[in-house]
This record gives C-alpha cells, structure tokens and sequence, in this order.
C-alpha cells in the first residue's frame, strides 16, 4: 500500500468516527442531557468512556495515527457508535483489520430478510454465515433438511459429524472439498477472530475427514449448483443450489434449493405435504435402530 493511499485511508477513517459520533446525542447513550455542546453529538472522550479504551488512544484513532487496533476494541467502538452491520465492516476496512466481523447470536435478522425467505416458499431457502451457520431459514428449508435446524445450526458440523445414512450431503467429497475451500477463503478475512479459530480447530479435532481437507490449503467459491439431498421421510432429492450474497450482513449470503427435476419436484411436494410428526418418525426410528448403543 503507497502512502498516498494510507493517508487517503486515515482521512476516511477520521471522517467515518467523526460523523457517527456527531449523529449520536448523550440521551441515546444514557448520557446526562443538560449544558450546551459547541458541536452535535457525541465528544471523543465520551465515545471512549463507554467503549472502555483510553481517551488519548482513541483520539489517535480518529485522527488516524498508525496504531495497532485489535477485533475486541473495533467490536466495543462500533457498539458504541450504534453501527449496523455495513458501517461495522466499513470500519474494520478503513482500521486496516483483515478481518469481516462475524454476526453475533445476539444480532436480529432484519424481518424483511425472513419476510423474504417465508415468500420463497416451496423452495427451500436459507441465510447463511460465512462459516455455514444457519442464521434464518422458511419452512420448506426446515422439512428438506431438519439436521440444520436444531442444535448449534452449522451445516458443516452437521455433514462432517454425521454418518452417511443420515447425512444430508452423503457421499461427495468433491462437495465436501468445495465447502471447506469456501470456509478457507472466508477464515483469511477472520484472522483475529477467536470464534472462527475455535471452529476450525473443533473440526479438525473431531473431523478426520475435515482435517485432511482443511490442511490441502485449497481456496473456493460457495457449493457447485447440484446436489443430492438425502431425508429420511422423502428419500434422496436432487437439487440445483442458487447462492447469493447479502451484503447487509457481513459474509452472509442466501441459499435457496431449486428441484432439479420432475421427479425430485414431486418428492419435496409430497415431503412439504407431510405433517410434520411424519416428517419426524423415520428420522426417530433410524436413530433408534442405528446410533443407539446397546
């Protein structure tokens, strides 16, 4: 990086800090409200009291000095700042932080997301992060693939830990392979993050097969457009994956699950058209008579 782009990355730095705090009054921030302030908003020391970081170091970050600026510190200035997820990875890029903030269980999905996903309907469709966890998903999702519903909702945990007879993605290491080149690209923009490296370091511990695939260092894009869904209750369903990404939420991106032909069209019908207690029984009975130890 030249100087000249340095400092046109500093000034742009010290321009965003500068009208997020300006768009913020000390009632917002549980700031008392009296005296009269020369300029709108917030001042530096009061963004650095509530954020817990010295007022001199956060002086010096606004004004763009070449500081070392850890994830924990940018996360804590941009609760502060009131940043929606857009404005937060804005500020890790003009920080110079490698690093896309990952989305927090306690962040809400904007209703006109799931609104979206709900409309998609039959299709199965789902929001993901970019470390597969399941962020919102409609229902036709939730009947395709029910093992990415519950529990942690990491659809790599799922297909990694599972057995092929229950796997929903069964027997292609190619897509396998695919999955973890994508969450290769994706883990480089989350270096600092200590979430993603227990992840990986979970998978590699408790995955033979993800070990193997993860130390090849191979890179990819998001899944190759067919797969094969295997449910217990509809059989095997072959689909065409249409991904997209959302840039309202950092790495996010949406997967929506096409039939690929007339014949798996008429399984995921008949699947949708179960009560959800017949969806369930195979799944119960399969576990009962092969992953129950005697």
């Amino acid at each position: 990086m030249t100087a000249a782009s340095i400092s046109a990355r500093r000034a742009l730095l010290r321009d965003f800090l500068r009208t997020r705090r300006a768009r913020l009054s000390p009632g917002e921030v549980g700031l008392p409200t009296s005296g009269r302030r020369r300029t709108p908003g917030l001042r530096r020391e009061e963004v650095a009291v509530l954020a817990g970081v010295g007022v001199t170091w956060y002086t010096w970050l606004e004004q763009g000095r070449d500081i070392n600026v850890s994830v924990q510190v940018l996360d804590a200035i941009a609760r502060t700042l009131a940043l929606d997820p857009v404005e937060r990875a804005h500020l890790y890029r003009l920080a110079d932080v490698p690093t896309v903030p990952s989305w927090h269980a306690e962040d809400v999905i904007p209703e006109e997301l799931q609104e979206i996903l709900d409309q998609l309907d039959p299709l199965p469709a789902a929001l993901l992060s970019a470390r597969y966890d399941v962020l919102a998903h409609n229902a036709a999702y939730e009947a395709l693939t029910p093992g990415f519903t519950r529990g942690d909702r990491n659809v790599l945990r799922r297909v990694f830990l599972t057995p092929d007879c229950c796997n929903p993605y069964p027997g292609r290491p190619d897509h396998l392979s695919r999955m973890v080149g994508f969450l290769r690209s994706a883990y480089v923009k989350n270096l600092h993050d200590p979430q993603w490296t227990a992840f990986v370091e979970d998978l590699c511990e408790r995955s033979p097969l993800f070990a193997t695939l993860w130390a090849r260092n191979d890179v990819a894009s998001p899944l190759g457009r067919f797969r094969m869904i295997r449910n217990l209750a509809g059989g095997d369903i072959d689909v065409v994956l249409t991904s997209m990404s959302l840039p309202t939420i950092a790495g996010s991106w949406v997967q929506i699950y096409t039939p690929a032909d007339d014949a798996a069209r008429a399984k995921l019908d008949a699947l949708l058209a179960m009560t959800p207690e017949d969806r369930e029984r195979p799944w119960l009975e399969h576990a009962r008579e092969c992953h129950v130890a005697s």
